[in-house]
């Protein structure tokens, strides 16, 4: 079989583009195409083992963290102590402001003190003139006595008279008409005596098992006495716990009324969290157990400790101003949230203070379920405020107008 040999010459019409030059390598290496593919494999690869190792290292602290719960729907809460005014009257002071720290007992605002004076010193009068009164009705009970006392004599005078003259008249030395006359003494003055007893009972009996100071009359004065210097002591409003007043409504020479809101005093060394957390994860949620709490003002740098207080009563919604009527129309499950309180360490609150409102995060440690699951005893959250008696000078003042005017008779 023949071979047929063609000799292939290059058309010279036809332009032929040389191949690309390939710049020396200094490495002597030059790229092929596979060494891509390899490459993108190798960088897939090490996306996957950070990610695997991402995932191991999380389950791992999950597991050496333990169990526990946590919500970013959090909130500083605290006591908010409103300030109002016990009485009308017209402000002539204002000792705090907005922002500005009291102490308790400290003056917050006075009130124009005017008029309860002059009521005050109305009250005083009052009480002076009973005094004088009941002590004039001791001296009533005391003359009646000596009336009783004349009577008496005066009708054991009588009948003496009566005796000797039925004994004379007997021996013929008298008449019986001074027999008659003597009778009728006797008569006259056993009357006497009779209107003098009356008289003592009347007078006893406004007096009787009394003294000037527990005589009715005076008390009815005293309690009078003692209103009055309360009211005037509603003139001075003081603040009644330690805190930071806040709300200041009232103005200078404002005309107040009773129970109008003027200024507010926020405790800031009492506060808690209300964190609100969803129904599900409730379950192992226990009083006592503890937290841990991070707020958005300082960061993950500082850190508060607290613990579970309580659990709510109820969700949000049930206690709502409108509570949802899920029997009506359409309905779609929510899952619901409800408060539960955590109580803060107030050492650190003094060093890191929080405000009402602030958004927190927090996290509870649930390994714990010794605790009660709903809520802790009730206890005194603030120390108690004394009753308003007017102040510590009234039962001297007191004293004071009784002694003046009870003319120095017992009391």
């Amino acid at each position: 079989m023949n071979k047929i040999v063609r000799n292939f010459e290059p058309d010279t019409a036809t332009p032929v583009d040389p191949l690309p030059e390939v710049a020396d390598d200094p490495t002597g290496f030059s790229p092929q195409p596979n060494d891509k593919g390899r490459a993108r494999k190798r960088g897939f690869l090490l996306l996957g083992a950070a990610v695997g190792l991402g995932l191991a290292a999380y389950g791992g602290y999950s597991l050496l963290a333990g169990d526990s719960e946590g919500t970013d729907d959090a909130y500083v809460a605290g006591d908010v102590v409103a300030i109002t005014s016990r009485e009308a009257g017209n402000v002539i002071a204002l000792h705090a402001d907005d922002t500005q720290s009291v102490r308790r007992g400290e003056p917050l605002i006075d009130l124009d003190p005017a008029t309860a004076d002059a009521q005050l010193a109305a009250a005083e009068a009052k009480l002076a003139q009973s005094v004088r009164s009941v002590r004039s009705a001791f001296a009533r009970v005391d003359e009646t006595s000596a009336e009783i006392v004349q009577a008496n004599a005066e009708l054991s005078r009588a009948r003496n008279d009566l005796a000797r003259r039925q004994q004379a008249a007997a021996d013929g030395a008298v008449s019986g008409e001074e027999v008659s006359h003597a009778a009728d003494s006797v008569r006259t003055a056993a009357a006497t005596l009779a209107l003098a007893q009356s008289r003592h009972a009347q007078a006893s009996s406004t007096v009787q098992g009394t003294s000037i100071r527990t005589n009715p009359d005076v008390l009815e004065a005293i309690a009078a006495y003692r209103r009055a210097a309360i009211v005037k002591s509603h003139m001075h409003i003081i603040a009644p716990v330690d805190g930071v007043i806040a709300k200041r409504a009232v103005q200078l020479g404002q005309q107040v009324s009773p129970g109008a809101p003027l200024m507010a005093v926020v405790p800031l060394k009492r506060l808690w969290i209300d964190a609100n957390f969803r129904e599900t994860q409730l379950a192992d949620l226990r009083v006592g157990q503890p937290v841990v709490i991070t707020s958005d003002a300082y960061g993950s740098s500082i850190t508060f400790h607290g613990k579970v207080e309580g659990l709510g009563a109820g969700s949000g919604n049930a206690f709502a101003l409108l509570p949802p009527q899920n029997a009506s129309g359409n309905w779609i499950k929510i899952v619901q949230r409800l408060p539960v309180r955590i109580a803060l360490d107030p050492h650190e609150l003094d060093h890191n203070p929080l405000r009402i409102g602030l958004s927190v995060t927090v996290k509870v440690d649930t390994r714990d379920h010794s605790g009660i699951p709903v809520a802790r005893a009730a206890t005194r959250n603030f120390q108690s405020q004394q009753s308003d008696d007017g102040g510590a000078g009234v039962e001297q003042r007191l004293a004071a107008i009784i002694a003046e005017n009870a003319g120095g008779r017992g009391l």
